[in-house]
């Protein structure tokens, strides 16, 4: 097949649509590949560029039919349906590349002077440091301490876990992982074989897809809005991408701050089932609540008698990022291939930290801490969103998050993140450009700031400040 691409594919249709009458239907898309020896991927993309322009109509199992003159201009339409269409290419080779890019940008620390609303960690002065020295020293003296831990775990902190996500879990469904990130990657590679599509939400955290694409995955978004994942658009991304995995954070998602809506939450769970594929939840914001928070949903696991969850519950976005302690809860022989992956990983997890975790989370300082770490983010976030509002209101989400710890703004289209984001620099603040938690092209210019790694609610108010000034010289 020859070289073109969908942008000189797009612009030769372009050019033809003139023999066409309104309502006409264009060639088939297999038409379309033998006339220009051009791949299928490539007439989608080409079909779709015409379809956002408003020349063509796509009408699923129908084909595809030039627009007719319209005298009034329609309402606009939702395309988000096109990331799917866009990215579910099948037959695709694996490929194994690792991009750290998006990982680095959120590990970075900033420059002394620079005002941090980046990092994804929280300030010292919000994290239980007494707490964990303590709980470090108590482990220390634990008999035992030092000898070799059982590979899944010790059985004492899979039983805390399996408490603490789930009724009807026991310790046997909970395997120990260090941290957060080494879980997900574990997950990934256990449940998909290299070259397979994932499934994940657009936008996304960038440590999913730089796990996915290290494993030789290929992730195909499934869009966001306010009320989390899309599932009108879910079955249609299984069923175009053959995929048998979707990674998801139905709680305070990362970047969006999401709450996945109740009518939504048991059909994924239905969609999924139905295409015979795993979920992995990622429920890494959970003790990341706000104290104005209404009650929390419980995971997807609560509700997953069958095994279809994966759930990943983490200590160390809560305390220290030092405390890399996690769980891995899942149910029939996925657990088995889970362990196998771990143990060829990490042999286990330092059996020093698994008891500084246990004594950690059964101390009196563990209620106490995150009960004030709760009400010191919905603190920041007013504190954060408030200088934002006076200065920026029309960047501003229709609605806050009431957990995690950052805001999601989506900026003019004029603009664009990374003109922003060096702007900002420069002006002493450090933001994320929303550009790496897209797996496919990005819908619109979009920033994610964090407030949960500055030194205080003035400090982010200056934050504020700076990053309107950044804003004002990049436009």
């Amino acid at each position: 097949m020859s070289r073109t691409t969908a942008i000189e594919l797009a612009a030769a249709l372009r050019r033809d649509l003139h023999r066409y009458s309104p309502g006409e239907k264009l060639p088939s898309s297999r038409d379309l590949v033998q006339q220009h020896q051009v791949s299928p991927v490539t007439v989608s993309r080409a079909i779709a560029a015409l379809v956002a322009e408003g020349l063509v109509v796509s009408r699923p199992g129908a084909g595809v039919f030039r627009a007719g003159s319209r005298s009034t201009a329609a309402p606009a339409g939702d395309t988000s349906w096109q990331e799917v269409a866009l990215s579910a290419e099948a037959g695709a080779p694996p490929v194994r590349s690792t991009d750290a890019s998006g990982v680095l940008a959120s590990l970075r620390l900033a420059p002394p002077e620079v005002i941090d609303l980046n990092s994804g960690y929280l300030h010292p002065s919000l994290q239980p440091e007494r707490a964990l020295a303590g709980a470090l020293a108590r482990a220390g003296r634990r008999p035992g301490a030092w000898s070799r831990p059982p590979l899944e775990g010790l059985p004492e902190l899979r039983a805390w876990f399996a408490r603490d996500i789930a009724d009807g879990l026991t310790a046997s469904d909970v395997l120990i992982a260090a941290g957060g990130q080494s879980a997900l990657s574990a997950a990934l590679r256990s449940l998909a074989p290299p070259g397979a599509p994932v499934l994940v939400e657009s936008p996304t955290y960038p440590g999913i897809l730089a796990i996915a694409r290290a494993a030789g995955l290929r992730p195909v978004p499934v869009p966001m809005d306010a009320d989390g994942l899309r599932t009108d658009l879910l079955a249609e991304a299984f069923a175009a991408s053959g995929a048998r995995l979707l990674v998801c954070q139905p709680l305070f998602q990362n970047p969006t701050g999401a709450v996945l809506a109740p009518e939504r939450r048991l059909e994924v769970l239905r969609i999924a089932r139905a295409a015979g594929a795993f979920v992995v939840e990622d429920d890494f914001a959970r003790r990341l609540v706000h104290a104005d928070a209404p009650a929390l949903p419980a995971p997807l696991a609560a509700d997953d008698p069958d095994g279809v969850v994966v759930h990943i519950r983490s200590l160390t976005k809560a305390t220290s990022p030092n405390l890399r302690v996690a769980a891995l809860a899942a149910r029939g022989p996925a657990l088995a291939r889970l362990r196998a992956v771990q143990v060829v990983d990490a042999f286990f997890v330092p059996r020093p930290l698994q008891e500084a975790a246990l004594e950690l989370v059964a101390a009196p300082a563990w209620p106490q801490h995150l009960r004030a770490l709760t009400a010191a983010l919905r603190e920041r976030r007013t504190a954060l969103a408030g200088a934002l509002t006076g200065l920026r209101p029309e960047l501003m989400p229709a609605q806050l998050p009431y957990g995690g710890y950052q805001l999601w703004l989506r900026l003019p289209d004029a603009l664009t993140p990374e003109s922003v984001t060096a702007a900002a620099l420069r002006a002493g603040v450090a933001v994320t450009a929303g550009g790496p938690y897209f797996t496919a092209e990005p819908p619109g210019p979009c920033l994610r700031l964090s407030y949960a790694y500055a030194e205080s609610t003035d400090q982010l108010a200056e934050g504020a400040r700076r990053l309107d000034r950044a804003l004002a010289e990049a436009g």
